[in-house]
């Protein structure tokens, strides 16, 4: 008897040793029900292959690949394209799938039931690597028909490859083509700001800050030769207005000689007084071994000897003709007087030459301050166009080397290392799985039937039963024996109840 839906171990056990036989007949019962299930219903192959992934070879540093792309998200992405509509429509007019429903069925729900047969998983090694790269994937089909199976696995497989080949190609080739547009462009924009450079190179050559240092050095240099030259050119007009003063006491007395045959003593007195100062100032100049100090000197001796002689002089006629010679010492005088006008010309062209070169060096440093900033705006420019330029240079580079490792198959690559399965034994139904199912279900069944029958039992068979159905104290217990002698050993308790309360 079960109370309040507890049972104890004693009623298990009388339920056990009463109704045995119902375990092993469930028991055996869902087995062969399990097993016939696998018998009745229609069983399904599964065909598998695998793809490895390779990873590029070369070190990412060195190389960096053109797929930006994380492999797991372009594997899902090939995925989606590959179990599309279109594609897997196209598989089943190639291989003829479904033939008797072609006419039945609509093309969607056909589709639909060729993508739930075909299953993309990771292999379980990936829950043991460190790494987050996927290193391949499988693919499953699972079909009616086992070469049908194998047909669509392969197609599948083969649809995964191809289609991985053809975007990295592409991608390849896009990068390549991108990186060279890139660098043609940054290429015309360095050409630009070379020109303008260049440009303003020419027309502001002298002032560039780094010609600055220079242009001081330069203006200093200037000064100098400047200053040499004004001297120069006071010296040279000192000796012209010299020896101009001495040519014309030379052609005074050349000409007072040859008009009166001689001179007056008052004449020749005024002449020497003449030469004696300029002999003052040719000696508070020059020092006494001048040639023109000794000339000078020479000439005050000669007149002082025509003075001396000058009494004793014969008179010539007064209307004798002059001599049209000048004398050397006129010439050489007035040869020296064309000298230096001549040299005072020159460092007068010099100086003026100079005092241009010194207006524009000095225009230059003042335009210097607003030339370094523009110039150095252009050579920012200049420098960001050419590090931009090199830049796509670098990628364009890298990813025609990436392109030559993905010919060389040295890149991110799949490859088949196990061919689809062509399957011998169902996947689906499993007789261990069914068996082992049925077995469990009988002995599930069995163990409520014998529940069952515990819960309707309603029969007292011990002194615990007793009290609680009659809810009286128990006095003795009456043991019954089987008259016909198949119950030996068999007790059954009676109990007897007080009646007194």
């Amino acid at each position: 008897m079960i109370r309040n839906g507890e049972i104890s171990m004693s009623e298990v056990k009388r339920i056990l040793r009463k109704y045995w036989w119902i375990l092993p007949l469930t028991i055996i019962s869902g087995g062969a029900l399990g097993l016939g299930a696998t018998m009745v219903l229609p069983k399904k192959f599964t065909s598998q292959s695998r793809v490895q992934i390779h990873e590029q070879s070369v070190s990412h540093e060195l190389v960096k690949p053109v797929l930006t792309e994380a492999t797991n998200q372009r594997v899902v992405l090939m995925q989606e394209d590959i179990l599309s509509r279109t594609q897997l429509q196209a598989i089943i007019e190639q291989l003829g799938l479904y033939p008797s429903d072609r006419g039945s069925v609509h093309m969607e729900d056909l589709v639909l039931r060729l993508r739930n047969a075909v299953e993309i998983t990771p292999p379980d090694t990936i829950l043991g690597i460190q790494s987050r790269q996927l290193p391949g994937f499988y693919i499953n089909v699972t079909f009616n028909n086992p070469e049908t199976a194998n047909r669509i696995c392969s197609e599948i497989t083969r649809r995964f490859m191809e289609k991985n080949a053809t975007e990295v190609t592409e991608a390849s080739r896009r990068a390549k083509e991108f990186m060279q547009q890139q660098a043609d462009e940054a290429k015309r924009s360095l050409d630009e700001q070379d020109a303008k450079l260049a440009e303003f190179k020419k027309k502001y050559m002298g002032s560039l800050p780094d010609q600055q240092n220079a242009n001081l050095s330069l203006l200093q240099t200037m000064d100098s030769q400047l200053e040499a030259v004004t001297q120069a050119i006071s010296r040279a007009q000192q000796d012209r207005a010299m020896n101009e003063s001495l040519l014309t006491a030379q052609i005074a007395t050349w000409k007072a000689t040859t008009t009166t045959g001689g001179a007056s003593p008052e004449t020749l007195d005024q002449q020497l007084t003449t030469l004696q100062e300029q002999l003052s100032s040719l000696q508070s100049r020059y020092t006494p071994e001048h040639p023109d100090v000794i000339k000078t000197k020479n000439q005050i001796e000669q007149l002082k000897k025509r003075i001396a002689d000058a009494p004793k002089t014969s008179v010539t006629l007064a209307n004798s003709a002059p001599s049209e010679m000048e004398p050397p010492a006129i010439q050489q005088l007035r040869a020296k007087v064309r000298q230096d006008d001549m040299s005072i010309a020159d460092l007068t062209k010099r100086q003026n030459q100079i005092q241009s070169q010194i207006g524009v060096l000095q225009g230059r440093l003042q335009l210097s301050p607003g030339v370094e900033q523009q110039f150095k705006e252009l050579t920012r420019s200049y420098q960001a166009a050419s590090d931009s330029y090199n830049e796509l240079l670098r990628k364009r580079d890298q990813a025609s080397i990436a392109t030559e490792l993905l010919q060389q198959q040295q890149g991110e690559t799949f490859s088949m290392e196990d061919p689809p399965s062509l399957p011998m034994t169902p996947s689906f139904p499993k007789k261990p799985i069914f068996a082992g199912g049925g077995l469990a279900g009988g002995l599930a069944l069995g163990l409520a039937v014998l529940y069952l029958f515990a819960a309707l039992d309603s029969s007292m068979h011990s002194e615990r039963d007793v009290e609680v159905c009659l809810k009286l104290p128990v006095l003795a217990l009456v043991p019954t024996i089987d008259p016909s002698g198949k119950g030996q050993g068999r007790v059954k308790e009676l109990g007897f109840a007080s009646t007194r309360q």
